[in-house]
Parts: C-alpha cells; sequence; structure tokens
C-alpha cells in the first residue's frame, strides 16, 4: 500500500512539473523585461490592445451559441438511445466519432469549397441570403456550425457518462404517470438528474470555441485565438501574457464548474 501511495504521488508530481514548468516559464517571459527589470506592463497593456474586447466577446458568442446548439442536438438524441432506439447506439457513436478521425484542415476546406459553391450555383434562390448571413463578419454562424460537429465527441461522451449513471426509463415513466408530457418528462425529470454532464459537455466545449485557431482562420475570421497569434508577430510578451491570462481564466471556469456540481450533488442528498 506505501508503494502504491509512493508511486501515486510520484506519478502526480511529475504531471504537475509537466503543466507548471511550461506556465512559470510563460510567466517569467512576460514579466522579465531586459534592463528593466520586473514589470507588469505587458498585462496592464492587454485591455487597451486593439481587438482585445471584440475578439474576446466574439469568442464567447460562439461558445455560448455552439454550446445551445449542440445540446439541443445530442441531449433528445441521447435519451432517445436509453429510452427505445438503443438499436441506433453504434450508429450514433461513429458518427459523433467521426471528427475525431477527420483532420481540421481537410474539414474546414470541405466548408470552404461548399461556401464558395453555394453564390455561384444559388445565386437566384432564397438560400443565396442564407449563405451570405452565415458568414457575417461580426457573427460568422458557419463557425458555430463547425464548432458544434468539432465539439460533438466531447458532448456524447459527457452525456452518455451521466445518462449510465440515471434510470432515464423508470423518470420518464413516473413523470408520465403523473401526467406530464414526453417534453416535459426530458426538461422536469431528466434534466435535473444530468447537470454534471450537461456542465462538462458545456465546459469541453467552452474550451474547444476558446482555443480553436484552424478552422477560423482558414475561412478569414479573427476570434480570439486568431487574434492571439496575429498579436505574437508583432508584440510577442503581450501575446503570452494574453495566452497565460486566458489559461487561468479557463482554470478558474473548471473550478467554478467543479464546485457548482459538488454543491448540485450534494443538494440532491439532502
Amino acid at each position: 500500500m506505501a508503494r502504491l501511495t509512493l508511486w501515486r504521488w510520484g506519478v502526480l508530481g511529475l504531471a504537475g512539473l509537466y503543466f507548471l514548468v511550461p506556465l512559470a516559464a510563460s510567466v517569467v517571459f512576460t514579466v522579465d523585461v531586459p534592463g528593466q527589470g520586473i514589470t507588469f506592463d505587458a498585462y496592464t497593456q492587454i485591455f487597451a490592445t486593439e481587438g482585445f474586447l471584440s475578439s474576446l466577446l466574439l469568442s464567447l458568442g460562439l461558445a455560448a451559441a455552439t454550446i445551445a446548439l449542440v445540446l439541443l442536438l445530442t441531449v433528445p438524441a441521447t435519451v432517445a438511445l436509453r429510452l427505445g432506439a438503443a438499436r441506433l447506439r453504434p450508429v450514433v457513436e461513429v458518427v459523433c466519432s467521426l471528427p475525431l478521425v477527420v483532420p481540421p484542415i481537410a474539414f474546414v476546406a470541405g466548408i470552404g469549397t461548399v461556401l464558395k459553391w453555394g453564390p455561384e450555383h444559388l445565386s437566384r434562390t432564397p438560400l443565396f441570403q442564407t449563405f451570405v448571413a452565415i458568414q457575417n463578419p461580426d457573427f460568422p454562424f458557419v463557425l458555430v456550425l463547425a464548432y458544434v460537429v468539432m465539439a460533438l465527441p466531447f458532448v456524447y461522451r459527457a452525456l452518455d457518462a451521466g445518462l449510465r449513471a440515471v434510470d432515464v426509463r423508470t423518470l420518464v415513466e413516473a413523470a408520465r404517470s403523473c401526467g406530464a408530457s414526453r417534453p416535459q418528462a426530458l426538461v422536469q425529470a431528466v434534466l435535473p438528474n444530468l447537470r454534471g454532464a450537461l456542465l462538462n459537455a458545456s465546459f469541453l466545449t467552452l474550451a474547444l470555441v476558446l482555443g480553436e485557431f484552424t478552422v477560423a482562420q482558414l475561412l478569414g475570421f479573427q476570434p480570439f485565438a486568431v487574434w492571439i497569434v496575429n498579436v505574437s508577430g508583432s508584440q510577442a510578451q503581450l501575446s503570452v501574457a494574453v495566452s497565460v491570462l486566458s489559461l487561468l481564466v479557463t482554470w478558474l471556469l473548471l473550478l467554478t464548474l467543479a464546485g457548482f456540481g459538488g454543491r448540485t450533488r450534494r443538494g440532491n442528498h439532502v
């Protein structure tokens, strides 16, 4: 038992060094200026840098829309698999796993081809305006559609793990026996028992959207990750400071999620 405990602490220590040493080096790079000593100018300049706020708000808006859409698609589908469509489970698993197999560069190449093909063939149809609208630089909904596909594997696994711990059929039948319709049973009986899974899926989607670069860059949009890379060409310290700050914010969201999930579980037990 003592050897096993020592081994666990050793693995934990190595993992901590793996993550903390690069982070510490990044922090030192942003605050240690040759000839000036320790200064926090790189962090104080973040909010005044052109494009920071607009790109961050754009990424947060894209993340909110992606979370809402992907949950709207996957929650009913995963619940239906539990209730009576078990034969379709392998099909759904394969479809949701495909984004892990298709390289992002090939994925975005296909999206770009469709966007170029659309106006040429649909210029005289009402769908032409749709192609124009989803590419609006103020809020490129085409990125939301792309991020939904990319988030499917993570969201599906999070929801599937949550549903394995819940007797969905019994909950739905109990709600139906009390006069609730199927949508009401889903919202009032099933979803409250999936708060942890929904929060995990939402956080994974948020992290994916905030850090995604390839699709947005190749389609010509500038959310937060693309803005960081563009700034790094002329202001290296500022870009690293923004990366450190975004990482800390992500960790803060993770801790908040864990704390909220813990309180939810304790409330349910009470």
